[in-house]
């Protein structure tokens, strides 16, 4: 040690208690608004089935035909890795893991739809289709065949279908009450919204069912589907979708990008309506900057390009897939819609490939920035945070095991989890 240095101060002690007392509104206000992630997994993707497709037997029939469709057109891991590219070191670790994925769990998501993939029915039909969806539903998860999460898209809040979308989220809660309560993995999704009031008017039916029923308030949150070009740009050029997420009044839990509505209101034509088209990019990467830190998770829209027919064409479609896939997870959205069973094969081969191939440099990164070792990159607490999230993210998929994570970081669960959502001045770390 040299010499120790004086220190010297010129401001009063006041001083430093007078600029709190000032910013103690601001902190309060960045508190409530930017909780940060809320630190439970986030699923790979979103299927939809119809209202009235959904059965018993749904998630199963997924799983059973993804791998029917693997055994028919990449029966193994080097046929399935020529087809999308995955590098040999990979293709059977991936080749594995889904097939895996597929036996165990084919669908993280599920919503059952009665907005587009439904439409209009008779009101009769839609309250059976509702309180049957809500039946099976319970089921699913007292006998554990259900999804990681669960839920309906209703119909939106716009004045033609208004009633009859309160009605059906009615009737779909009432009946899960009824059954035994509500899921703790409840998903719901509010589909076109376009004006941050419509959002409010959502959060009141919910506020009306959770009081009636004597549960928590803001127990129930939900989705906000991004649909319109209003919902990015409003008519005063603010960015409508972060006055959407302050609307929510903190039960916002996703933003999810719809791909052909949105496409179609700012008239790209059919055969260019894509995730990759530069009106998705614009309106997903404004939906990214308005939720960051909020807590509220971005998902990526969907592929209408089904990998059905001949071998040629299931490639085909398979590549596009897998490319949009991790075209999505390059740019941090980690969620997506897939719209068939024959869709999950490369869902899961681009979400394995992603964090497969970046395990182990992501590891030795965080590694060296815990036990303060010198590299060639030299890393800052976000980084650590970005590093610690994408491992997270990998263990929860089945892309990745938590033994070996633990190998190659030396660092627990808890000590990734503390890490992703750290709390400034409280961060324990089990170093090696």
């Amino acid at each position: 040690m040299g010499q120790q240095e004086k220190v010297a101060t010129s401001l009063a002690g006041t001083v430093s208690e007078e600029i709190s007392a000032s910013l103690t509104a601001v902190d309060a206000e960045l508190a409530r608004r930017y909780p940060g992630d809320p630190g439970t997994r986030q699923p790979v993707h979103t299927v939809y089935v119809p209202g009235d497709v959904f059965e018993p037997g749904t998630l199963r029939s997924w799983g059973d035909q993804a791998l029917a469709a693997l055994d028919e057109h990449a029966p193994d891991a080097a046929s399935f890795a020529a087809v999308l590219g995955i590098p040999e070191e990979l293709a059977g670790p991936v080749h594995d893991r889904v097939r895996a994925k597929l036996e165990r769990e084919p669908v993280e998501d599920l919503r059952i739809d009665f907005e587009d993939g439904y439409g209009p029915r008779p009101d009769a039909e839609e309250d059976e289709a509702a309180a049957r969806a809500a039946r099976l539903v319970s089921e699913a998860y007292a006998n554990g065949t259900a999804a990681p999460y669960m839920g309906i898209r209703m119909k939106c809040m716009e004045a033609g279908v208004r009633d009859r979308g309160i009605r059906t989220t009615d009737v779909f809660l009432t009946g899960l009450m009824e059954a035994g309560g509500l899921p703790e993995a409840l998903v719901l999704t509010l589909p076109k919204v376009t004006y941050p009031e419509q959002v409010t008017a959502f959060v009141q039916l919910l506020e009306a069912f959770e009081k009636a029923h004597g549960l928590d308030a803001g127990r129930i949150g939900f989705e906000i589907q991004i649909e319109t070009s209003q919902s990015i740009l409003a008519a005063d050029g603010t960015a409508a979708v972060a006055r959407m997420i302050d609307a929510a009044q903190g039960r916002a839990t996703g933003l999810h990008y719809g791909t052909f509505d949105y496409s179609a209101c700012v008239g790209v034509s059919a055969a260019y309506q894509a995730s990759d088209h530069p009106a998705a990019d614009h309106a997903k990467a404004v939906m990214q900057v308005a939720a960051a830190g909020t807590g509220v998770r971005v998902s990526d829209g969907s592929t209408n390009v089904l990998p059905v027919g001949p071998t040629a064409q299931v490639h085909e479609a398979w590549r596009l897939h897998y490319g949009l896939t991790r075209r999505a997870l390059a740019r941090a959205y980690y969620q997506g819609w897939d719209m068939h069973p024959g869709h999950l094969p490369t869902r899961y081969a681009a979400v394995y490939a992603f964090y497969r191939e970046g395990l182990e440099p992501a590891a030795a990164r965080l590694a060296a920035y815990v036990a303060k070792a010198g590299g060639d990159v030299m890393d800052e607490p976000a980084t650590a945070k970005a590093l610690s999230g994408y491992l997270l993210r990998g263990i929860d998929c089945g892309a990745l095991d938590t033994a070996e994570v633990a190998r190659l970081t030396g660092l627990t669960r808890a000590d990734l989890d503390a890490f992703a959502s750290p709390r400034r001045g409280d961060l324990t770390v089990t170093a090696p």
